[in-house]
């Protein structure tokens, strides 16, 4: 039987075919997360060049709140219907919910400063891939923090809800705070999860594409609320 090093420790060929095959999935399912992202982006940029379209956007309450309701639509869509849907069908979801989230983010780039968001957007990054590897590496099972993860993003959900109305600055700060490490908190488990997805799927290829897209889909949110946590904290404003 077949032999390979692996990081200076010698495994057998189907260790090392089980790693590598892991590898090259967790790899795709990022390449999909950062063509959302990329997707956002160019949104985001090209929506923001017109000021008084953005302006109008805003001012508007049926596109605004027709667009967030729309992504919510979305992302409950996706998560609930992967299996079901073909993965064209899930994918194009996937890009129409990264191009809605565009229209609804360009507002922060009239808002924040230029090299503002370009720093956010580097220290955002840094503190994604690390936790990324933190979870990819870790032999610690993230699962059992899953309950407080949850517990602590309705937590951040309702609070932002209640201070809509209150506008309170001290409480906004501490839904910042706590919103970022708990998407910290859910990169690392969302990572590790892509393990469990892969396993799952036994080689079934349509069913990987589908589960990477719905990792994508959760890695894309997790990088999204940590960018705007840290924009929050961080940004220059105009």
């Amino acid at each position: 039987m077949s032999q390979y090093q692996n990081n200076g420790v010698q495994v057998q060929s189907e260790d090392y075919d089980a790693i590598h095959g892991l590898n090259v999935y967790i790899a795709k399912v990022y390449g999909w997360m950062f063509l959302g992202l990329a997707l956002t982006a160019l949104t985001a940029f090209l929506f923001s060049t017109n000021e008084q379209l953005v302006i109008g956007f805003v001012k508007n309450p049926f596109l605004l709140y027709g667009s967030i309701i729309g992504e919510f639509v979305l992302v409950i869509a996706i998560s609930r219907a992967i299996m079901r849907l073909s993965f064209p069908a899930a994918a194009s979801l996937f890009g129409l919910y990264a191009i809605l989230n565009g229209l609804t983010l360009s507002v922060i780039l009239l808002v924040y400063t230029g090299s503002s968001v370009a720093s956010t957007f580097f220290i955002t990054a840094f503190m994604f891939g690390t936790m990324s590897i933190y979870g990819r590496v870790t032999q610690v099972d993230l699962t059992k923090f899953r309950g407080m993860l949850m517990m602590g993003l309705i937590g951040v959900i309702g609070l932002s809800l209640l201070n809509i109305f209150l506008r309170s600055s001290a409480l906004e700060w501490i839904v910042t705070l706590v919103g970022l490490f708990v998407f910290l908190g859910l990169t690392a488990y969302d990572m590790q999860k892509l393990k469990t997805y892969y396993a799952s799927t036994q080689g079934d290829m349509v069913m990987q594409n589908k589960l990477g897209l719905l990792g994508a889909l959760s890695l894309y949110l997790d990088f999204i609320n940590l960018f705007l946590m840290v924009l929050r904290l961080f940004g220059r404003r105009r």
